[in-house]
């Protein structure tokens, strides 16, 4: 089952925030589906003949405040795209959190959360808007590749 249509989440300073969340959605393989002054959006959406799609939208917003406890977790179709992920994120600003690897409270689920500086930190905790961005892959219990 996919639980989610799309999501919506906030950065206080969007022009900040598009260079990270395009460098990390395009190591994804995420398609950017619209750029505005105040928004930019990734993924495809749900239609009438096609429903296995799911977007994200960045909004810009002045009430959009940090959370530890708040996360998006994107899915990954292999270890090298949860790579791809964490170098992208740094590249585009992030701070390492620690290399991409299996972690012992998942067991055979591969994560790797690059942290955003400055403004709202971004380690898979706190992303520019407050939100925490993740990446996953789940071999099936392999090892990391």
């Amino acid at each position: 089952m996919q639980l989610l249509d799309h999501a919506s989440i906030t950065a206080r300073d969007i022009a900040r925030a598009k260079p990270f969340y395009r460098a990390v959605m395009a190591a994804l393989g995420a398609v950017e589906a619209y750029d505005r002054e105040d928004a930019i959006g990734f993924g495809e959406r749900n239609r009438a003949d096609s429903d296995g799609h799911t977007y994200l939208s960045v909004y810009q917003s002045g009430f959009a405040t940090p959370d530890p406890r708040r996360h998006v977790c994107f899915r990954a179709r292999s270890a090298a795209e949860v790579r791809a992920f964490h170098a992208a994120g740094l590249a585009a600003g992030g701070k390492d959190e620690g290399a991409p690897g299996l972690r012992r409270y998942h067991p055979g689920l591969l994560r790797r959360f690059p942290r955003r500086s400055g403004g709202q930190p971004h380690r898979g905790r706190v992303s520019p808007g407050g939100m925490t961005l993740k990446v996953a892959h789940n071999p099936g219990g392999q090892k990391d590749a």
